[in-house]
Order: C-alpha cells, then structure tokens, then sequence
C-alpha cells in the first residue's frame, strides 16, 4: 500500500509539473522596426501585440500564454532571412510581418525551404501586408496565410464604388512605382477597363520613393486629360504626386490604396478633399466598440495597418479555439489546418480562407476624404467617409494558374 501510494503521489507529481510547464505557442513579429518603414512596420507589430494580449487575457493557449517576439528585419530581405533563422533557432511557431512585398517574399520562401528539411517542426507565416500577387501566384505555399487585399481587389472595388458614385468618368490614368506592387495595380487597372467603361489613356511606372519632383509627370497626365488618376503609390511617392497635382490645378480624382498612411491627410492638406481609398478597413465602417476599445488600450483609434492586423490574429485566435494538444507539443500543422476553415466576422464583414492559395477572401471598403469626418486624420478636421463595403465575393478574383498548392500529408 506505501508503494501504491508512492506510485500515485509522483505519478499526480509528475502531472502537475507537466502542467506547469505546457508547451507555449511562440509567435515572432519579423518587422521593419528601423529605417524607411519603421512607422508602418511599428504599427504591424504593436497590433498583434494588442490582440495576443487579449487572447492571453482570455486564458492564453495550450496553457500557457502565448509568446511574442520581435525581430527587425531593418526593412530588407536579407536581414528578414537572418532574423527568419534566429526566430527559429527560439522556437518561434508563428511568424507575422507586413510592411514590403519583397520581405514577404524572402520570408515564405525561407518557411518553405524550412519546413521541406524538417517534417514536424514546422513553422507557419501570416503575412498582413505583402499584397503582390506572386506570392499567392508561383510561389503559393501552404504554410503562407495573407490576411490583406491585392491589386485587383482593391482595384476591382474602386471601379465599382466609383462607378456607382458617378465619379469615375470614362478616361483612367495609370502611374504606380516600377516594382511587383506598383506592376500588379497597373494591370489590374487595365483588367478592370471594360467592367469600368473607361479606357487606360496613358501609364507609367517610375522609380521607387527616387522622384523629388513630380511635376513632369503631372504635365504629361494633364496632357492626358484623364476623369480618374488611379495609383498604387504609398510615402512620398503618393505625397509628392498629390501636391504636384494640387498645384498645377490638376482636375482629377485620385483612386488610391494608401492615402490613410498616417501623415499622407496632414501633408497633402485639402489636395486631398474628394480622393478615395480602397482598404481593408475604414472606421466609420466599422463598429464603435471596437474602436473605442482599440483606443482605450492603445491611446488612439485604428489607423491604416492596425485594424486588419487585429482581425488577422483574432482569425488565429478562433481557429486555436478548436485546438486542443493537451499542453503537449504546439503542432503547427494542425493549426495551419483549422485556419483554413476559419470565418472570422470582422467589424465589416467576413474574412475566410480560400483553401487552394491561402488568399483570404475578404470585404473591401472604399471611401473618400472629406471635412468634419467622424474620425479625422491627422489632427485635421478631414477623414475618410465611407462610400461602399465591397462584399467580400464581389472583391475576390479566381485563384491563379500559377498557384500549384502541395498540402501535407496526413
């Protein structure tokens, strides 16, 4: 009977310790925390923090709470690879990162390449801001999620909320940077031509955030005479087109994608009144409890990158909720898999996964800037004002040739 006893007391021992030291999911953030995309890569990051803390407030996962890490990639692919081998080497599970295509890129390649050479120990990458279309395209893999828009979506949605607004006019202009970015939006600008009814007068890809001035460009679209400017530009380059237009009496309207970076309102001033926006989110949207609750926990309301990223990791959240490993090994598989079945309800509308890219089928808001919005920009009187909530089936196009999908076994 001692025996027994004994027996029992350190098997019950043995479980307790086990319990104690459950096998916690490690998320790394491999962000631009230094140099030109320091802003937006903060606001990536300070938005999963936001919404981990929550699931951590909720009991965290496998009983434990879930882990961050930041890792600055110095906004360039080759320190994004050294800090991919670093977050590997603490046993991160889940990586997130936004700010640049071509870091997202090198990312999912270095995932994949990870995960081919070591079966069981994989790790996962949810990309929030990396929009080219290679990466659902040739180089779709199964362990990459993008839980943002793409060229043609946010094109796609512009041409409709325009159009219905009848400030789309029948001549479009195409200027965007020369990269895979400003590449995708300009064939997606020409692709939505005949649903549009307009036609592409001109296009031009320049040089990327290189461009002091932008006034030759604005004479050559002058000479144009477009009704609708559409643009992919984001920083300066969108900034200094803006201001170029305004001061040559440019009567154009703007189809934008990044006009609501923080700062863009401030500096272009009222050149930027009547310009719209296709995003992933827009405040006056969405619902006022999760604004005010992003506010009361942050100090100010979402912005540009943050809203999307919450909903991305409150998708993850959901998906966990069907998990249950017991506290034993986080198996990344596993969750890869509930993710792909995960319908998220955000604030304004469903965001699901389209199973053979990973492409996550989502609303798309556009809007425009007007005075005395709701929400302003900036510190100005000025914001966004919504125009349309795109349905989510409306956004989407189909899944492209290029993407041949390997799934794990199993």
């Amino acid at each position: 009977m001692k025996n027994l006893a004994l027996f029992a007391a350190t098997s019950a021992a043995t479980l307790f310790a086990t319990a104690l030291h459950a096998e916690p999911l490690k998320i790394g953030i491999i962000e631009s925390l230094s140099g030109a995309q320091t802003s937006t890569g903060r606001l990536y990051a300070n938005a999963v923090k936001y919404q981990v803390d929550r699931i951590n407030e909720a009991g965290g996962f496998n009983g434990e709470p879930i882990t961050v890490t930041e890792y600055d990639n110095a906004g360039g692919a080759p320190d994004a690879a050294n800090k991919f081998r670093q977050a590997v080497a603490d046993g991160v599970d889940i990586i997130f990162q936004g700010a640049s295509s071509a870091i997202a890129g090198q990312l999912t390649e270095d995932v994949r390449k990870h995960n081919l050479r070591n079966p069981g120990e994989e790790v996962m990458f949810i990309n929030l801001g990396g929009e080219a279309m290679e990466l659902t395209g040739d180089k779709c893999q199964f362990y990459h999620f993008r839980f943002t828009t793409t060229a043609p979506m946010r094109v796609n949605a512009l041409v409709s909320a325009m159009k219905e607004a009848g400030d789309l006019g029948t001549k479009v202009y195409s200027i965007n940077q020369n990269y895979s970015w400003g590449q995708d939006m300009q064939a997606a600008t020409a692709a939505a031509a005949e649903t549009g009814g307009y036609e592409v007068v001109d296009e031009v890809l320049h040089d990327v955030n290189k461009i002091q001035d932008f006034a030759p460009f604005v004479a050559r679209i002058k000479a144009a005479d477009p009704d609708t400017l559409f643009t992919g530009n984001w920083s300066n380059d969108l900034l200094l087109l803006m201001k170029a237009a305004g001061d040559a009496g440019l009567d154009v309207t703007f189809a934008t994608a990044f006009m609501d970076q923080p700062g863009n309102i401030a500096n272009a001033g009222n050149t930027a009144l009547g310009h719209y926006i296709a995003n992933n989110y827009d405040n006056a949207a969405g619902s006022e409890e999760f604004a005010e609750a992003y506010k009361a926990a942050t100090g100010h309301y979402p912005v540009f990158v943050e809203a999307h990223t919450v909903f991305a990791v409150a998708a993850l959240q959901q998906a966990l909720g069907t998990l249950d490993f017991g506290g034993s090994d986080i198996d990344v598989k596993d969750i890869a898999l509930a993710l792909e079945d995960t319908t998220y309800e955000t604030p304004v509308g469903p965001v699901s996964v389209r199973k053979e890219d990973h492409q996550t089928i989502r609303p798309v808001v556009v809007s425009k800037v007007v005075e005395n919005a709701k929400y302003p920009a900036d510190g100005t009187s000025m914001g966004f004002e919504t125009v349309k909530i795109v349905p989510a089936e409306e956004a989407i196009y189909p899944v492209q040739d290029s993407c041949e999908m390997e799934r794990p076994e199993g």
